[in-house]
């Protein structure tokens, strides 16, 4: 078990060094979790950490109040790794959290300090170790700022305790450590209260006022005077309660900076994280996430797998790029025929899986239109929502009239603590009611919200989708990966610009996509000259008859003013414009309702987009990542089992 540190006070020695004292102690419990490569005979290993209380108990004690007391007090010391904080892309300044991602940090870096001085790297005759090839031996990738407090932790490791000059400490932990922002929406960013951190970690905040004063004096050197760049690139925040920009700490503490698909990692250089690219532009890099293509493809949807490597082979799990060879066939009747099939078998399953736990007849020849990610208002399910409402009242409207039948299936969890995305699921439930049990509608148009969103549901929802809804404000998706998952298992995409959507409409072309809805630089501008929702209430009967609706109780007729918090997000406090996209939205929707009654067109755009995944293989962001900012190389041979000779 290692001893990782809190609160105390920091106590200048004699030979001019610093030293945290007066701490309380929590211990971390590793465990180690492995994971199996796939057919290449290597099983790494997940260490992960559990608090543990220094604190034993003498019985002797028992009746003792010091032993009511030492109880609490080990339960506070094991709350750390016990409750996980629910909410995501929303940033709460908790005392606890901020114990949580220290722990981690501090546990992990003392293990790899320990595991590199044990090397032959770290060893050497000296007593003091060598940390000449630390950057070389050890990579530390920050997973969006949670672990961004390993920057002041390794230096406090390499200053205080290993003895090194802060300017040696300062260039090796650089080196290391490498950034990866994960979100552009400002509530998300963790900005710590000094306060906070002067209580729980007051030699890091000292690490971190230092190394802020050394890098507002190379922007001072660099831009002369110029206080507004000064003010805004600070590490600290001073308006208001002093706070610590946990993103500028890791921008300033990586050698690379990268966003997670290639219009997110534009959007970090050109407004996020302006001023730091136009003072250190090399640092910018792009990732785009991937997904393994042997659990959601190979596992998941092993006809359609069987099917692809009968034309190709079957090296393609590990070289998905492979996949491209699938163009060839994308008109061929016959590999149509054979597609359809699989994907036939697969809403068959779904329908049947659905019919036992919601109760819900669905008719297998509708087209599956599928949203499944977690709840958010910026993820727009509440636009899916208007256009359920939009289907509806056509039906109502003229019951006799051509109309494409859909099963339209929204999933995924909401934070506890996210009002407005617990009233949307409310919302969908309610719509879902009204829909499925009007006889007018009968099998036309069916309404499902999936429970319970997880892996093991996911894997039998992409299988089976046909239409797969990307339908975000442009510039808020950093990139998505259940795109990705859709799109290798031959689901079409309707999608705004946004995303992993900019890449995917690049790698299949823009003809086997359905992009609707404004760009990045037309969501900025309508952001400028001001977003009035009224206006286009006022002039669109069918967003206004789907706002009285929702507003009126006509989904909620126990209780008509259920939504009315809903209505007025769309309509007073919509930061994603869902009224602005609504239009180009319904249009999009009925040229992919079109496009599906030509079920030869269908098949071939959905092979186009299996044949295009190849880029989106976790397979190639890693070997990127390792590459191009790492600095390793990958070794391919196939180590021998454990039964067979090693040369």
């Amino acid at each position: 078990m290692i001893p990782v540190y809190f609160y105390g006070r920091v106590v200048d020695e004699p030979n001019g060094k610093k030293k945290w004292v007066d701490t309380q102690t929590v211990y971390a419990m590793p465990y180690d979790n492995p994971i199996p490569g796939y057919n290449n005979n290597v099983v790494n290993t997940l260490r992960l950490w559990s608090a543990k209380s220094p604190i034993d108990f003498n019985l002797k004690f028992f009746n003792d109040g010091d032993y009511i007391q030492a109880v609490l007090d080990r339960n506070l010391a094991e709350n750390i790794s016990r409750v996980l904080y629910p909410n995501d892309n929303f940033f709460e300044g908790k005392e606890l959290r901020l114990k949580q991602e220290y722990f981690m940090c501090a546990a992990t870096l003392q293990d790899i300090i320990r595991r590199y001085k044990s090397s032959k790297f770290g060893s050497r005759a000296a007593v003091r170790t060598s940390f000449d090839s630390f950057p070389e031996k050890v990579a530390i990738q920050l997973n969006d700022t949670h672990p961004s407090l390993a920057i002041p932790e390794l230096m406090r490791i390499l200053v205080d305790i290993e003895g090194l000059s802060w300017e040696k400490a300062w260039d090796i932990t650089v080196r290391t450590c490498a950034y990866t922002n994960h979100t552009v929406l400002p509530e998300a960013l963790e900005r710590w209260p000094v306060s906070m951190l002067e209580s729980i970690l007051p030699r890091h905040l000292q690490i971190i006022y230092h190394i802020n004063f050394l890098h507002l004096q190379a922007v001072e050197k660099r831009y002369p005077g110029d206080m507004e760049r000064l003010r805004r690139m600070s590490l600290v925040e001073e308006e208001g309660e002093k706070r610590i920009n946990m993103a500028h700490l890791s921008i300033v503490g990586s050698h690379a900076v990268n966003g997670v698909a290639w219009i997110h990692s534009e959007i970090l250089k050109s407004d996020i994280f302006k001023l730091f690219y136009e003072m250190n532009p090399e640092k910018f890099q792009n990732k785009t996430n991937g997904i393994t293509p042997r659990r959601w493809l190979l596992l998941c949807n092993p006809n359609l797998a069987d099917l692809i490597s009968q034309k190709i082979g079957d090296e393609w799990p590990v070289h998905l790029d492979q996949l491209v060879a699938l163009k060839k066939w994308a008109k061929d009747p016959n590999f149509q025929r054979d597609v359809a099939q699989v994907k036939q078998e697969n809403k068959l399953k779904l329908a049947q899986l659905l019919e036992k736990e919601y109760g819900v007849k669905i008719n297998p020849a509708s087209m599956f239109d599928i949203q499944v990610k977690r709840i958010h208002e910026y993820k727009r399910q509440l636009l899916n929502c208007l256009h359920i409402i939009t289907l509806y009242n056509r039906i109502k409207r003229d019951p006799t009239a051509a109309f494409v039948p859909r099963t339209i299936m929204i999933g995924g969890k909401a934070a506890p603590g996210y009002y407005i995305a617990k009233k949307i699921i409310q919302l969908i439930c309610a719509v879902a009611n009204v829909v499925n049990n009007d006889p007018i509608v009968g099998d036309k148009l069916k309404v499902i919200f999936l429970e319970n969103y997880r892996v093991t549901l996911a894997e039998k929802i992409m299988p089976a989708a046909d239409l797969s809804e990307q339908i975000s404000t442009a510039g808020t998706e950093a990139s998505g990966t259940g795109n990705m998952k859709f799109m290798l298992n031959g689901a079409l995409t309707i999608g705004t610009l946004d995303g992993a959507n900019v890449e995917m409409a690049e790698e299949m072309g823009n003809e086997n996509i359905f992009i609707f809805g404004m760009t990045v630089d037309e969501v900025e501008a309508l952001k400028k000259r001001g977003y009035n929702a009224y206006d286009y209430y006022n002039s669109n009967p069918d967003i206004k008859q789907c706002v009285d609706q929702i507003q009126g109780g006509f989904f909620s007729p126990s209780n008509p003013h259920e939504f009315k918090d809903l209505a007025d997000v769309l309509l007073k406090y919509d930061r994603y414009y869902l009224f602005a996209d609504y239009e180009d939205y319904i249009k999009k929707q009925d040229i992919v309702s079109k496009t599906y009654k030509n079920q030869s067109k269908w098949l071939e755009m959905a092979i186009h987009n299996i044949a295009s995944s190849g880029k989106f293989s976790s397979d190639r962001t890693i070997y990127d990542y390792a590459t191009e900012i790492w600095g390793c190389e990958p070794t391919w041979e196939k180590l021998p089992a454990p039964h067979e000779p090693r040369d």
